[in-house]
């Protein structure tokens, strides 16, 4: 019988999100320098068997579901070994992984053959020219083959990502929502986050959620919201009102979500935060190291979970950002 990790607001935690590299083929603004990036030595980083040795220990606590990060995780060598590790612990009921879609033409059937079921491609322009300004890279036709390739493999849910920022993706929303229409693909628009690695982030810049739903109401037609949905979730998710295409919504800044937040997640380089905006961290990687068992790790992971504040803050005057960017944490 598995305990259960719940932190001092009576949060249940069952998902747990993993990053295997902080390395990244692209240069988003929003995450990463455009040059002198400074990776971890690869030494650092956890390997598939810490990963999972640590995955087997979170299970018994209550994990359920596993979704792997980056920096962009397909540059992680033979990723599709790490799945297949995690696809047959006893416990675990799902799988996902969040990519950049730029390898993903030629990785799709070996990441479903491993088990892989669910995918989110991080995708804010249907545009080459603004896919360019975005990620400070070329690759936007390489995208469009990873999202081919992922549903040629069957995977099933394809999800997009798309950061919304203002005075930059404003033109992006309506050809999304026509792109979810015609492709049966749920669009997933993410208010902009303080975690880019300049420091340049302003609420000002953030493109509400609410000014998406007015303007694709206005330019398509209404969105209904869908029913049953799991609170737990962070995104919002709606449908067009004739049914046709699935438009979700992660509302970071303007509706929070910390009171439903049922997720944890273990850095790179294996330090544990419980939280995306975390000051703080745990170390595992020298635990597993060092010799610890079983029982140590959980203990580190249940202090972890209890130490777990309300909420990340970004809408008051205490916010800190956190020293770590994005691609450093995992998306």
């Amino acid at each position: 019988m598995t305990s259960q990790l719940i932190d001092s607001f009576g949060r249940v935690h069952t998902n747990l999100r993993i990053s295997v590299t902080d390395r990244c083929n692209i240069r988003c603004f929003y995450c990463m320098p455009e040059t002198d990036v400074q990776f971890m030595d690869r030494k650092d980083l956890l390997s598939f068997e810490e990963i999972e040795r640590f995955v087997k220990v979170a299970v018994g606590l209550g994990i359920e579901k596993i979704r792997l990060t980056g920096g962009e995780p397909l540059v992680r060598q033979q990723l599709h070994e790490l799945i297949r590790k995690l696809s047959h612990i006893p416990g675990i009921r799902e799988i996902g992984l969040t990519t950049n879609g730029l390898l993903l033409g030629d990785q799709a059937e070996d990441l479903f053959q491993a088990g892989l079921r669910r995918i989110n491609i991080s995708l804010d322009a249907l545009t080459a020219e603004k896919f360019k300004q975005i990620t400070r890279r070329d690759g936007f036709d390489k995208v469009l083959q990873g999202i081919e390739a992922a549903q040629q493999a069957g995977f099933d849910p394809i999800k997009i990502n798309a950061v919304s920022i203002k005075g930059l993706t404003e033109d992006e929303i309506v050809p999304f929502g026509q792109f979810a229409r015609k492709t049966g693909i749920e669009i997933r628009f993410i208010e902009f986050m303080p975690l880019d690695a300049d420091n340049a982030w302003e609420r000002e810049k953030v493109l509400f959620a609410q000014e998406i739903i007015d303007k694709l109401t206005a330019e398509i037609m209404p969105l209904v919201p869908i029913e049953n949905q799991d609170r737990r979730a962070p995104a919002t998710e709606f449908a067009f009102s004739d049914g046709v295409g699935r438009i979700s919504f992660i509302a970071s800044v303007s509706q929070p979500f910390c009171l439903s937040c049922n997720r944890f997640r273990i850095t790179a380089d294996g330090k544990l935060r419980n939280c995306l905006f975390s000051l703080e961290e745990i170390d595992i990687k020298s635990l597993i190291r060092d010799g610890a068992d079983d029982a140590a790790i959980a203990e580190s992971i249940r202090r972890s979970i209890s130490e777990k504040k309300e909420g990340h803050e970004i809408n008051t005057a205490r916010f800190i950002q956190p020293s770590r960017p994005m691609y450093s944490i995992g998306g």
